[in-house]
């Protein structure tokens, strides 16, 4: 049988589909007419349609023993009402897909469902599923739709409709990054690189194919109902800030010249890495550590993070000099 994929030209959803397809899996994508050859190069079966539309999820979805659904918004410029349409409307179609299917479904949520303002604390703390919801500002539409969206799936599976696993990455990178990755290649070709904070921290990324090594873990557990899982570490060695960039810089050939910043001009430094609206937020995630766990997830469905962080830097460094020409 079929695994259906959303979000299968995107960084997770392209490592989803290339984890199954080695796996032996059948795999069919959701995507716009604009990706079907990106997901056929990967080794699915395109069917076109946006995530938005009842019919091409019923198209899609026939026949299909799971769906992945991996496509949402994330960092782009976009209304409410769009970030709603994409990452709330869009789930409920999925959980509608997966109900009259019979399919299992994975929901790929985020870290950000937790909320709070400064997410990313100084001091070294445990955060695990139980973790209590903090409110989430008013202009993150990503955090508060993914926090929808995943209430949509956990809804669903509370009135035995569905079963269900959310998994909740922290910033993700990988080949195919379109966000996190070129800003951090576009610092690191600078003459010096701006350091927010003391740099032993542990910064929350995760590399996308441990997340897809996740959601294979998840297709093959046998829980009822629903489950949510952190997955936020890479395999080891755990990197500090000062390592992770030392890791990039190696891998593009470059020297790393880290030069300390006042804290007055952080806000300006974090908006090279992100959006400038969410420049508050980067400076917590640069300067703070990671402390969401994912002890549950390796307990629970065996997960393991096979790919080290510097063999994934490498990885997603050696992707964009190929086909991204960074610095061009």
């Amino acid at each position: 049988m079929t695994v259906l994929v959303t979000g299968a030209s995107g960084l997770v959803g392209s490592h989803v589909v290339e984890a199954l397809v080695r796996g032996g899996e059948q795999v069919r994508a959701l995507v716009r007419p604009a990706s079907r050859d990106a997901v056929v190069r990967l080794g699915a079966e395109p069917v076109a349609g946006d995530v938005t539309d009842a019919a091409a999820w019923e198209a899609a979805a026939r026949g299909a023993r799971a769906i992945v659904h991996a496509a949402a918004i994330v960092q782009r410029r976009a209304s409410w009402d769009q970030y709603v349409a994409a990452n709330v409307d869009a789930t409920r179609l999925a959980v509608a897909a997966a109900r009259a299917a019979g399919a299992r479904l994975v929901h790929i949520s985020s870290v950000a469902v937790y909320g709070g303002t400064a997410a990313y604390p100084i001091t070294r703390e445990r955060r695990g599923e139980d973790y209590p919801f903090q409110p989430i500002p008013d202009h993150d539409f990503y955090g508060r739709t993914k926090r929808m969206a995943e209430a949509v799936v956990s809804d669903a599976a509370e009135r035995r409709e569905v079963d269900a696993v959310a998994l909740r990455p922290t910033v993700i990178y990988g080949e195919r990054d379109r966000m996190f990755t070129p800003r951090v290649i576009r610092v690191l070709r600078l003459p010096v690189v701006p350091r927010i904070g003391a740099g032993t921290n542990r910064l929350a990324c995760v590399y996308a194919g441990n997340v897809a090594a996740a959601v294979l873990a998840a297709l093959a557990a046998g829980n009822r109902g629903f489950r949510a899982y952190n997955v936020t570490s890479d395999g080891p060695p755990a990197l500090s800030q000062r390592e992770f960039f030392a890791a990039f810089a190696a891998a593009l050939g470059r020297p790393y010249r880290p030069l300390p910043i006042p804290a007055a001009l952080a806000a300006t430094v974090a908006a090279l890495l992100t959006a400038r609206r969410l420049a508050g937020a980067a400076v917590s995630f640069l300067s703070g550590d990671n402390p969401y766990s994912d002890s549950a997830v390796r307990a629970d469905l065996g997960w393991r993070p096979a790919t080290s962080a510097p063999a994934a830097i490498a990885r997603t460094v050696a992707w964009f000099v190929a086909n991204e020409k960074p610095g061009r």
